[in-house]
């Protein structure tokens, strides 16, 4: 079986258990195959710890759950070194839960900075030092963070710098009407019979797909298209004059890297090895809303970020 039909089996078999989120499924995917890490927002019960279980359920793959509270410490996450003495006297390593290959952190805006840095090295240089040691992480390795977007009290802001070494931040709302009908027929199917198991697919599919990636071509116009689209949300008065007064700060290159590495995986999933504008206006919300810092003008307007990325779209055109 080609590559592409196994990724698509894949997110074929994580829609039997999530309904009505076509979008946020494939958004989770073009996270694992860019080697990204994603970010989900969404309100309590829209099956965002449900999508992140089952994708582990259905790659070959180690799946761990860390709950972020306020109390929680650095090497909660990372580990720490212990003393052993019953052989011989020596510290070793004792790995956190950062060591797996898909890493749930739920909700993960209620611990403080101190401890949401803790996984800066790991989501970024894929390693984790501590007590003065390097230590790698799993070849397949993905941070998926959830948090609530309404629910203040408890939580802490998280910091520009880690919000950036997020590829995506997908945001899930409420299901359609007739999706929430077949939702309550599934849930209460799965309590009278539990899903027969099926065959997970192999890690090494993510790796291959990974490479015939790399090789989907971005021409000169579409680059130009993402340059300039990143480019209007640093310097905005030269598209539109109500955007200088919503936007204060821009995306960086890392925003740049990002919008290519999603828009080819859109590409391949839709079988080309070209990117079209379509596949760039297809992720650019996804990959800009947390890289760009509105002003004050902006939210006294009521706009949002998906409001002022709808207007850099306008005012961008396609060369």
């Amino acid at each position: 079986m080609a590559v592409l039909d196994q990724v698509k089996e894949l997110k074929s078999k994580i829609q039997r258990a999530i309904i009505g989120q076509e979008d946020v499924i494939t958004k989770i995917l073009i996270g694992l195959l860019t080697d990204g890490n994603v970010l989900l927002e969404g309100l309590p019960g829209l099956a965002k710890t449900r999508a992140v279980k089952s994708l582990a359920k259905n790659l070959d793959c180690k799946l761990s759950r860390i709950q972020f509270t306020p109390d929680l410490l650095p090497s909660d996450i990372t580990g720490t070194e212990i003393y052993q003495s019953q052989t011989q006297e020596k510290f070793i390593f004792q790995p956190g839960p950062i060591f797996s290959n898909l890493v749930l952190a739920d909700e993960i805006n209620r611990a403080p900075a101190k401890v949401q840095a803790a996984l800066l090295e790991a989501m970024e240089e894929r390693q984790v030092s501590v007590a003065g040691k390097t230590h790698q992480m799993e070849p397949l390795f993905m941070v998926l963070a959830t948090e609530n977007p309404i629910e203040q009290e408890g939580t802490y802001p998280l910091p520009e710098a880690q919000l950036d070494r997020f590829i995506m931040k997908i945001e899930i709302t409420y299901p359609a009407h007739d999706d929430e009908i077949k939702i309550v027929r599934l849930v209460r199917d799965e309590s009278k019979t539990p899903a027969a198991p099926s065959t997970p697919i192999s890690q090494q599919v993510i790796f291959d797909a990974r490479k015939e990636i790399n090789n989907v071509q971005v021409k000169e116009a579409a680059e130009k298209y993402m340059v300039d689209i990143i480019s209007a949300t640093r310097y905005p008065e030269k598209f539109n004059k109500d955007l200088r007064k919503w936007l204060n700060y821009g995306a960086s290159p890392r925003g740049t890297i990002a919008l290519d590495k999603c828009s080819r995986v859109v590409a391949w999933l839709d079988g080309r090895d070209y990117v079209t504008p379509d596949d760039i206006r297809f992720i650019v919300h996804d990959v800009l809303r947390h890289r760009i810092i509105l002003s004050y003008e902006a939210n006294a307007d009521g706009l949002n970020s998906n409001k002022v990325i709808d207007e850099l779209l306008k005012v961008v055109s396609v060369s």
